[in-house]
């Protein structure tokens, strides 16, 4: 069997996933990732990465329903049974946790999705020509 070398160095996965998270290029690490809330910049600002072969799409507001929910819907339970608070103030306290919890996940997962796509030469990221 003939193993085909690639000739293009490793990336390693965690370090790409962390500097994702961080937002930042999963490349050098210094430059911002994001240009905005949820858009990611075409290219590094720092090491001229180039970002724009990112396929990211719904995965972030799908991980992020994923993970609230999860979160949510078990301490809503705690909550309601332990102090059986009245509806509307459980309603209040847990929509305001939700709406705050994902606007806080969804850059950083999304930074973690463009990331993981570079760590694995995905969508164009490993294209040298």
């Amino acid at each position: 069997m003939i193993e085909e070398t690639t000739g293009s160095p490793e990336r390693p996965l965690w370090q790409a996933l962390r500097r994702g998270w961080r937002r930042r290029c999963p490349s050098c690490g210094q430059g911002p990732l994001l240009s905005g809330y949820l858009t990611v910049r075409p290219a590094c600002a720092v090491c001229r990465e180039e970002l724009h072969h990112h396929r990211a799409d719904d995965g972030p507001a799908y991980l992020t329903m994923l993970i609230v929910g999860h979160l949510m819907a078990p301490l809503l339970l705690i909550v309601f049974t332990t102090w059986q608070p009245e509806p509307l103030v459980l309603f209040s306290i847990f929509s305001v946790g939700c709406v705050a919890l994902s606007l806080y996940l969804l850059p950083r997962l999304k930074g973690a999705i463009v990331a993981f796509q570079w760590s694995r030469f995905m969508h164009g990221f490993g294209d040298t020509a």
